[in-house]
């Protein structure tokens, strides 16, 4: 069955297709999550609450079918993600958050390659993090991305325009040592 069929069922009251709409989009969503927010467990955490969100606008029939099925869970995990990123940093405000000594080893090669990355991606600007991890990661069109971030094609070119930008000034500034 395909997504979009699935999604019909799922709006006819067939809750069991449902399944059939994680199995065709774990994969992608939960990449996207992973690589916004930096962390391999959050973004599981991010990536069912996405889906929570989507089963019940689907039940309620809230989706419009405006975009592509796929678009629009994008959408849903994009701004599941940027909750859960403010929410982090108002949490981090408040408490000093410890940082915990992994214990799967085969994890563990995958969380440093994200923390690598993800220290990159950190001192972006939430929508020029979002359009790099889009266009770049994900191979996304600027045209898909605008559709996503609700924004103008122009904006999303700035967005990375500016974001190669700030990336290129830090490999310049790592490989001159004064990082």
């Amino acid at each position: 069955m395909d997504l979009e069929t699935a999604v019909q069922r799922v709006c006819s009251g067939d809750a069991s297709a449902f399944q059939e709409v994680i199995r065709a989009t774990r994969k992608q969503l939960y990449r996207v999550a992973a690589r916004l927010l930096g962390d391999l467990e959050e973004a599981e955490d991010v990536l069912q609450e996405s889906y929570v969100r989507a089963y019940n606008e689907l039940g309620l029939g809230r989706f419009k079918a405006r975009s592509t099925t796929q678009t629009w869970l994008y959408r849903i995990v994009i701004n599941c993600s940027l909750d859960w990123l403010r929410a982090r940093r108002r949490r981090e405000a408040r408490y000093e958050v410890p940082v915990s000594i992994e214990r799967h080893n085969s994890q563990l090669e995958a969380r440093m390659a994200l923390r690598e990355l993800s220290s990159w991606l950190a001192d972006l600007p939430l929508r020029q993090r979002t359009a790099v991890v889009l266009k770049e990661l994900e191979g996304l069109s600027i045209q898909e991305i605008s559709q996503l971030m609700d924004c103008t094609v122009g904006a999303v070119e700035q967005y990375l325009v500016r974001a190669r930008a700030a990336l290129r000034a830090r490999r310049e500034d790592e490989e001159n040592g004064t990082i």
